[in-house]
């Protein structure tokens, strides 16, 4: 293992709160395990751990490392680490990105590495777009068509209009909560930069009530 992700993890474990941690896996289903450490305490911890150790000097490798940890937390700090250098990874990344995405998917660690990971990557490798949105709305699996719903979250006025319609449009008939979800939330973020396109939209199509209600949400 990783040196540093291994000193990572030795902190993190030693400081788990039993109290905390029940809650959590409750909030979760008891689908996971955790530590107990919620974001704002994880945070400090970790910029406590850094103060006596440094950062880490491959983010990639401790990341991967982290991941691999079955307490959920480990896997949310693997992602804010891969945030922080997002905008240096070379092409290949993005396949480390989609393993992650479906290594024990749920919507807390996929909306993350679809809007914040697979968006920027995509971002920074825009001929990487067509090929591998083609392959995740085209596809079975449901988080990585959600990846594709949510990779522009974070395009503003730069999103593919055309491509966000049409990844929704693939999707409208799924009776799946995390699709329906995912198609109202995409669709009311880009609202908030052409309201009439999105709404023009909405009123063509048959949506989901749940991708309707979601969509409409701020009108």
């Amino acid at each position: 293992m990783n040196n540093y992700a291994e000193r990572l993890i030795q902190f993190l474990k030693e400081r788990a709160d039993s109290d905390e941690r029940q809650a959590m896996e409750q909030y979760m289903r008891n689908q996971f395990v955790f530590l107990g450490l919620r974001s704002p305490v994880r945070r400090v911890l970790y910029r406590e751990f850094v103060a006596e150790n440094g950062k880490p000097q491959g983010v990639v490798a401790v990341a991967r490392e982290l991941y691999g940890q079955p307490e959920r937390e480990f896997r949310y700090m693997a992602i804010d680490m891969l945030s922080k250098v997002v905008k240096k990874q070379p092409r290949e990344m993005l396949d480390f990105y989609e393993q992650l995405i479906v290594t024990e998917p749920w919507w807390d660690t996929v909306d993350l590495l679809a809007s914040t990971l697979v968006g920027g990557h995509l971002q920074l490798y825009p001929d990487m777009i067509e090929a591998y949105n083609k392959k995740w709305i085209d596809g079975k699996d449901i988080w990585l068509a959600r990846t594709a719903i949510l990779f522009q979250l974070k395009y503003k006025d730069k999103t593919d209009v055309a491509r966000l319609f049409a990844n929704c449009e693939k999707w409208l008939d799924s009776d799946e909560f995390f699709i329906q979800k995912a198609i109202g939330w995409a669709l009311r973020q880009y609202a908030k930069f052409d309201a009439n396109a999105v709404l023009a939209f909405v009123e063509s199509h048959d949506l989901a009530p749940l991708s309707r209600r979601e969509a409409l949400k701020h009108f």
